[in-house]
């Protein structure tokens, strides 16, 4: 009878979870021509040239660049068809494509590149991270479909930054404001992208449709709708319940798509199609070598030793993300080191501590060094349960070394505003992977409202360090380049700087209705022209 039971309430439980994927694939067969998606926010006013709130997979489905990054990690043509570079490294022009129009008829030409490039220089101080704005010296319309771009050096990862999906993409000239200053606003966000952005209602959704002007592969499906949909849990019963068709980007509770635990239980689903995208970035915890107590490098190195990776990558994020022991995956330029990586070695870290004079005292549960307690701030986006489980377990593994950590949960903008000014002891960051990493990356790491600049302040070879990033990014010496990086990450990996946790991957989740659902050349660039419908 006990035997009979069970099998009655596994049939009904695998019932249960089968409903959904029914009942949501005949949803769907009403509506052959919409893509639905959801975002945790309204896409933003969708200015090329500015950042937040405008989300860069929404960028990108409207806006293009003159060269693409490819799957392949190679620079490719696109609103230029070809380009020529001088000898001196410092002359770019661009044979622009012909027969292009943004989407509301205006001719995409050399006058429009140049328009954008002068938009966005006029406000360089808003892309002071990026070194490529700060390199270039002049802009010149050649002929209608000749562009010349002259840079103050010769600035070897030019290309891939124009690859780049925000600042340096192509705004109709229709559409900037009469003052021709996008840093304030455009007018309506019109690019020569294969969609348009024609409808935006605020906390529901948004809505793209294909353009009809397109140059190129015209997207498949006639409209997309990106229905704004805040937390992951509600994103996976709307995907059960047939609200959306897709569910792609990060994973993970807070800032990614769904919860990895979620993800997983779809992976095991008959009737759905999963996958995990290569590594594209690297989650990790910056270290403040300008606050007390991680100014102390015994101390850095002893987090390092410390926290137990494997077992967050096992058991927080389920195998999805791999483990990084490095502040770049090794298939990044110039980051395949053979870097020793900080083993998780308890003994190793406590033994460091001792030496460094922090010691145990009778009665406390954490050591001491001149009368202080090893006590240190551990920052997180409150409402990111991915990234509050991880501190979590990071506080666990900490406090076997007798160190402890404060939690500090708060409000998205409080926790950049830590990033920015340094009030941290650890912090999470990522990095940005392809295109970026290292070249934009290690840029960025000189800016003060950077974590990574915060972090790094207290090295005793900071200045260093920035002077080798700004070599870097001008040297023509390929061998010389390859010693610089090897300097500059090497560095930073010894200091202790960082504490890498895993390889973020992208996910996706559809039913077999939808075809051509494949992972983009970057963590941001979300191939949805290419997904139709059976």
């Amino acid at each position: 009878m006990r035997t009979l039971f069970r099998l009655a309430f596994a049939t009904l439980l695998a019932c249960a979870m089968l409903l959904p994927v029914l009942s949501v694939q005949s949803a769907h067969a009403a509506d052959k021509d919409t893509l639905t998606y959801s975002w945790a926010s309204n896409v933003g006013p969708l200015n090329p040239h500015l950042y937040s709130p405008s989300q860069m997979f929404a960028q990108a489905l409207v806006y293009e660049p003159l060269v693409r990054y490819g799957k392949d990690g190679t620079v490719q043509p696109w609103l230029a068809e070809s380009w020529e570079i001088s000898p001196d490294g410092k002359v770019y022009t661009f044979a622009l494509r012909k027969n292009v129009t943004f989407s509301d008829g205006t001719p995409f030409d050399a006058d429009a590149v140049k328009k954008n490039f002068d938009a966005v220089l006029r406000n360089a101080e808003s892309h002071d991270w990026l070194e490529f704005i700060a390199q270039i010296d002049k802009t010149e319309v050649v002929d209608a479909h000749t562009f010349r771009l002259t840079l103050k050096n010769s600035y070897y990862p030019a290309l891939q930054e124009l690859c780049l999906i925000r600042p340096m993409r192509f705004l109709s000239p229709s559409a900037f404001p009469d003052d021709g200053d996008t840093g304030k606003s455009i007018k309506a966000p019109v690019g020569t992208g294969p969609w348009k952005l024609v409808e935006i209602r605020r906390g529901e959704h948004d809505i793209f449709e294909a353009n009809e002007n397109y140059w190129g592969e015209k997207p498949k499906f006639k409209r997309l709708v990106v229905k704004v949909i805040p937390d992951s849990d509600g994103r996976a019963v709307a995907f059960d319940t047939g609200v959306i068709d897709l569910i792609y980007g990060a994973g993970g509770h807070g800032a990614g798509q769904i919860g990895l635990d979620t993800f997983r239980r779809y992976a095991e689903m008959p009737g759905l199609k999963t996958d995990v995208s290569k590594p594209l970035a690297t989650r990790n915890f910056a270290l403040n070598s300008k606050r007390f107590p991680t100014d102390d490098l015994a101390v850095r190195t002893a987090i390092l030793h410390g926290v137990n990776k494997a077992a967050i990558v096992k058991h927080i994020f389920l195998g999805v993300e791999p483990q990084a022991d490095t502040l770049f995956s090794p298939n990044m330029p110039y980051c395949d080191l053979g870097l020793a990586p900080f083993t998780h070695d308890l003994e190793k870290a406590k033994a460091g501590l001792e030496a460094a004079g922090w010691k145990t005292v009778a009665g406390s549960e954490y050591r001491m060094k001149d009368g202080k307690e090893l006590a240190l701030d551990l920052c997180f986006v409150g409402n990111d349960s991915l990234q509050k489980t991880v501190a979590e377990a990071v506080q666990g593994d900490l406090k076997r070394l007798g160190m402890k950590v404060r939690l500090v949960g708060e409000e998205a903008d409080s926790f950049y505003t830590r990033q920015r000014t340094g009030e941290f002891g650890m912090i999470f960051g990522d990095t940005w992977g392809a295109p970026y990493d290292p070249h934009s990356f290690c840029s960025g790491m000189r800016v003060p409202s950077h974590a990574d600049y915060q972090a790094q302040l207290g090295l005793p070879m900071k200045e260093e360090i920035d002077r080798a990033i700004g070599e870097v990014l001008v040297s023509v010496d390929e061998d010389k380049r390859s010693e610089l990086y090897r300097y500059i990450i090497t560095t930073l990996h010894e200091q202790a700087v960082y504490l890498p946790l895993s390889y973020m991957t992208n996910i996706y989740v559809h039913r077999p209705d939808l075809t051509g659902v494949d992972f983009g050349p970057t963590k941001y660039e979300m191939p949805f022209d290419s997904i139709g419908r059976q």
